[in-house]
């Protein structure tokens, strides 16, 4: 997983058609989760030949990996970032159940990693802080004997008793060794020492434009044009106009009115806050970057009807603007790059990761028994973290956060059908992509309402509720490329209360 990221997701991917952008096909899923869906929760013998083709196809990967692994060699630097990696991997990935789905094997799984992780420390002798890793290990694999049950499991326990000390202590042993750390950008940054790090995730990491790095007063800049009229067309909207800061920057409304009043923008206000760690924008995901998103927003014709090249020539008349950029910009003109680099850098700085749920995963605060038992439901039984991944809560998939997805849930219209927005397939025309939006953040999720692209559940019930149902399918929707488990959740009424009282210990304390 580590050096050959291609070949393990072959073994161990998705069991779900992937649509690949640069050779515009749609790719099979391939490996141990498609066979896992053969076999659990009940074999038919019918499957028997689809079963030996998978395999088959399983064995190659299995020898592709074999054949490439024999030349790589190992560095002691690697070794210590992919053993941080696999312990993020286990909160990530493997306690939650997304790698393993159908057969829920993921705790004896995760015993298995420790293991593994134990097999790596132990080479390294017998230092104080090797020494508490090696404690940890051993007390982790034998809370997982004494706790098998997948939903009746306690992650927040685990991974504030076994799995943060853990990273922690793999990273100070790498610390006293010696032993250098890469010099390299990530998502989630090389020094982080656990996923709940007040900083361990770098915006910068997941700029297009690394040359032009967020700064203070980019950011006063930002701020400044994000709340000026004059990059509309008419001058009568701004951003802030559909963004508000005391809703988490969205507005409350299912849709927008446009801009010349006349009808509604295609789709909800998402909001902007902890937006930054992901990559890609838009319910569609047709930018990748945040200065060409705020590029779409402004030169959209119902939403802003904008122009860069006009407004700079407008901010150009004006001394207050011209002081602004030029502090942000040293030795550079107003122009259309450094209006998107400042609203993008605006945006960037509203990534705070500083809730009620953050400072519990810090031992700064305490979550009481229900906020407890609503996130071990969103990590495990609900199966949200499955889609909505710990601890961003969006589609940017662990460990590596290098790629952000969509998923296909069926969402209804208000008419009780299928909600007529097809989604990615207007960009793609890949079946795979019908009805396909982007996974986005449900960070501040209490500020938001109402949800979804459409805006048509008005409240965490609702969502929750068509979520335990099975989604589109379990509305009775014809949706076979629905990548939302169809099976229903079969949550209690108490269950869903818990699993809203986490969700709503997600908002920032510090908002803007």
């Amino acid at each position: 997983e580590y050096y050959f990221p291609t070949v393990s997701k072959a073994i161990n991917g998705p069991a779900l058609d992937e649509y690949e952008y640069n050779d515009g096909i749609t790719v099979p899923p391939a490996g141990l989760q498609v066979i896992e869906e053969y076999f659990f929760p009940v074999y038919e013998k019918k499957s028997k030949n689809e079963i030996l083709k998978e395999i088959g196809i399983l064995n190659a990967n299995l020898y592709r990996l074999e054949m490439i692994s024999k030349t790589n060699e190992l560095t002691d630097s690697s070794v210590f970032d992919a053993m941080r990696l696999e312990v993020f991997r286990i909160i990530t990935l493997g306690i939650t159940g997304f790698d393993s789905p159908i057969a829920q094997n993921s705790l004896p799984e995760v015993k298995i990693s420790l293991e593994t992780i134990e097999k790596q420390l132990a080479i390294y002798g017998e230092n104080k802080q090797n020494l508490v890793a090696l404690k940890i290990l051993k007390e982790g694999k034998d809370y997982l004997d004494k706790n098998s049950k997948f939903n009746e499991f306690d992650r927040a326990y685990f991974i504030k008793k076994y799995l943060n000390p853990l990273s922690k202590a793999i990273y100070k042993t790498q610390m006293i060794l010696k032993i250098p750390f890469f010099e390299e950008s990530r998502g989630l940054k090389v020094t982080a020492q656990t996923l709940f790090d007040r900083n361990a995730f770098d915006a910068e990491a997941f700029s297009g434009f690394p040359d032009y790095k967020t700064t203070k007063e980019k950011i006063e800049l930002g701020k400044m044009l994000f709340n000026d009229p004059v990059l509309s067309g008419n001058n009568t909207r701004s951003c802030a106009s559909c963004h508000h800061s005391n809703k988490a920057f969205t507005d409350g409304l299912e849709k927008a009115v446009s801009l010349d009043g006349k009808q509604m923008i295609k789709r909800n206000t998402p909001t902007l806050s902890n937006i930054a760690f992901q990559r890609i924008f838009f319910y569609d995901s047709r930018v990748n970057y945040l200065e060409d998103q705020a590029v779409a927003v402004i030169t959209n014709e119902n939403e802003m009807h904008g122009s860069l090249e006009k407004s700079v020539l407008v901010l150009k008349k004006r001394k207050k603007n011209t002081a602004h950029f030029e502090k942000a910009f040293p030795q550079k003109e107003i122009t259309a790059f450094a209006i998107k680099n400042a609203l993008a850098s605006y945006i960037r700085s509203l990534s705070n990761y500083d809730s009620k749920f953050d400072r519990y995963m810090r031992g700064e605060e305490k979550l009481n028994f229900d906020e407890i038992a609503g996130f071990n439901l969103f990590a495990g039984k609900a199966k949200c973290a499955t889609c909505h991944f710990i601890p961003l809560t969006n589609g940017t998939v662990p460990p590596n956060f290098d790629k952000s997805e969509s998923e296909v849930l069926g969402v209804p219209g208000k008419d009780k059908k299928i909600d007529g927005d097809l989604g990615k397939f207007d960009l793609t025309k890949a079946e795979v992509n019908r009805y396909s939006f982007k996974t986005p953040t449900i960070r501040n999720i209490a500020l938001t309402a109402p949800y979804m692209h459409n805006g048509v559940f008005k409240t965490l019930e609702e969502v929750v509720d068509f979520y335990d149902g099975g989604g589109g399918q379990g509305l009775g929707f014809n949706l076979s490329n629905q990548t939302l488990p169809t099976d229903k959740l079969n949550l209690t009424p108490l269950e869903k209360k818990q699993l809203i009282a986490f969700m709503k210990t997600l908002t920032d304390k510090n908002r803007y």
